[in-house]
């Protein structure tokens, strides 16, 4: 064979791997941006059940397609604090299942014989998906274009990855080089290292099956490849919880320990099968026979029946495996990070949720209510000040308003990054939304600080409010802690009823202070308060007035939203 032939047959190989890489990213994506309500809605029932955790990790893996997506999001619950390490272990090992439809898919697209081959029939849609992207005009119906041509673009990285194996199955070195490979250490050892480079089990075990299929490789040596690639599937979570918390690095050593330990298992009972006197048992034989005249089949369902076992070995030690993580990093770390009085941080996000756009946008929403809570929070303890002078720790009330600074300038780098993700409409506009709310509530925490000010100026002039401002102060605090209350169920709601409940209470606050100011007028005039503080008190009914406005400002943004 020329080198020619040989160079053709390698760029063909690396052309098909990028193309179903590619095919991969597109349909991840789109799925993910078409299910994100059913995502977040799955996410939301995580609970102390084993099985609810590993069927939603196996069900959003499946439908995102990408393990290695489902895991980096789960680092960043935990690192959030907002997942348990046992729950993320149960979510875990339900994508090491949800993985194993890709092999399904490939294996089903090598079937056809001497009519028109699936594959064929299934690459069709690259192009039907791509029509549809180019000419539809809801967001809905481009995004299923993407799905069906990724879909499509999978079985033409496939179609041309199977050609280049074809080729190299004519040459004798290359069968005879892979022929000397049948250690099954070195196998996996070989399977771990490709997947650590390419960064992706689905395109490993694909090119397995495909190796199999033309007869490069034997069925025996296509499992331990695979196995292999179920251990190097681990390193996109191991660089993740390597950049983050000490929950964090549990998760990923909880996920290198489930890989390598069912791979562990299987090998033993690898050897054990060999030892069988007077029968040649192994894998291979046993997949081979249960799935004959089918070689891509048995190694897709060898390797969905290897992770579900090992699923079933390790969920009744899950507790144990948690605990084992624990002390090989110690508590002791996350203590020491926790004890620094200064440590400031996102509550609910965390960067690695970027891996999984829809379910970002969720947490960006607790993320904000937080953030909202803290500011109504300094903002109410401000006006009991006005009233109870010294009645509040002000060590407390910086502390809040330096938190709130914090807060809106790393959740706008965030949010930043993930209008950059592939996102459905709506949450494109909720993210636009969300900006705004974030200036909002900014701008309610300095209205905070006007009113602390306002306070410090009446004690340094010795002076006092009259009864009645301290009455109006009074209501005006229960009128917007009403107003917050709406404003909070409508936003998080997305609750309409709520919304215009809100718009009442800011109606009637913009009629209060109204009057308020009137009054105030007449006090000035007959002498009851001081001039002094009468001018800075019209400023102070103005702040509240706008601090209502900033609120409903949050309440209206959910019409984007809805429209």
């Amino acid at each position: 064979m020329s080198a020619t032939f040989v160079a053709s047959a390698i760029l063909t190989l690396l052309a098909g791997i990028g193309i179903f890489l590619i095919a991969c990213s597109m349909m991840s994506s789109n799925l993910e941006a078409v299910s994100s309500h059913r995502l977040r809605t799955m996410f939301a029932k995580v609970s102390k059940s084993k099985w609810l955790g590993v069927g939603i990790g196996a069900v959003a893996t499946a439908a995102i397609q990408s393990s290695g997506a489902t895991t980096v999001m789960v680092i960043g619950f935990v690192n959030a604090g907002i997942m348990s390490l046992v729950q993320a272990a149960t979510i875990i090992f339900g994508a090491n299942i949800g993985t194993t439809i890709t092999g399904q898919i490939v294996a089903l697209g090598m079937f056809g014989g001497d009519s028109i081959s699936t594959t064929v029939l299934f690459s069709a849609m690259a192009g039907v998906g791509a029509f549809i992207m180019t000419f539809a005009k809801k967001d809905i119906l481009k995004k299923v274009g993407g799905i069906l041509a990724g879909f499509g673009m999978l079985f033409v990285g496939l179609s041309m990855m199977s050609s280049s194996m074809e080729s190299f199955a004519e040459l004798d070195a290359v069968k005879q080089f892979l022929a000397a490979i049948k250690n099954p250490l070195l196998l996996v050892l070989v399977g771990a290292v490709l997947t650590a480079i390419i960064q992706s089990s689905s395109v490993m075990t694909s090119v397995a099956i495909t190796m199999l299929f033309v007869g490069l490789i034997s069925l025996d040596q296509g499992i331990y490849l695979t196995m292999g690639s179920n251990i190097g599937s681990c390193v996109v979570a191991i660089i993740a919880g390597m950049t983050s918390g000490t929950n964090a690095k549990r998760t990923a050593l909880i996920h290198l320990l489930f890989n390598t330990g069912g791979v562990i298992i299987f090998l033993v009972v690898g050897l054990l099968l060999g030892m069988v006197p007077g029968r040649d048992v192994d894998f291979g034989t046993i997949f081979g026979t249960l799935f004959p005249d089918a070689p891509q089949t048995q190694l897709a369902m060898f390797h969905t029946f290897f992770n579900c076992i090992a699923v079933l070995l390790f969920l009744p030690f899950t507790e144990k495996l948690v605990k084992l993580v624990e002390r090989i990093i110690p508590e002791h770390v996350a203590v020491e990070e926790e004890a620094k009085p200064d440590t400031k941080r996102l509550y609910y996000v965390d960067e690695h949720m970027l891996a999984t756009p829809p379910l970002a946008v969720q947490q960006v929403k607790k993320e904000i209510m937080n953030m909202a809570d803290i500011a109504m929070r300094n903002f109410s303890d401000s006006l009991y000040l006005l009233r109870h002078p010294d009645a509040i720790d002000m060590d407390q009330f910086r502390a809040n308003e330096d938190e709130l600074n914090y807060l809106n300038k790393k959740l706008t780098h965030f949010l930043v990054k993930l209008f950059d993700q592939n996102l459905s409409v709506k949450d494109k506009r909720y993210i636009s939304t969300a900006f705004h709310t974030l200036t909002d509530l900014e701008r309610v925490g300095d209205y905070a600080k006007n009113v602390i000010e306002f306070k410090d100026m009446i004690a340094e002039t010795d002076g006092e409010l009259s009864p009645d401002a301290i009455d109006e102060i009074r209501s005006l605090q229960e009128l917007l802690e009403k107003l917050y209350d709406a404003t909070v169920r409508a936003y998080v709601k997305r609750d309409l009823d709520a919304f215009e409940e809100a718009k009442a209470y800011e109606q009637q606050m913009d009629d209060l202070t109204e009057a308020y100011k009137g009054a105030h007028l007449y006090r000035l005039n007959e002498d009851i308060c001081n001039p002094e503080i009468g001018a800075n008190y019209m400023t102070f009914l103005s702040n509240v007035e706008r601090v209502a406005d900033h609120y409903f400002n949050v309440a209206e943004s959910i019409k984007e939203v809805l429209r």
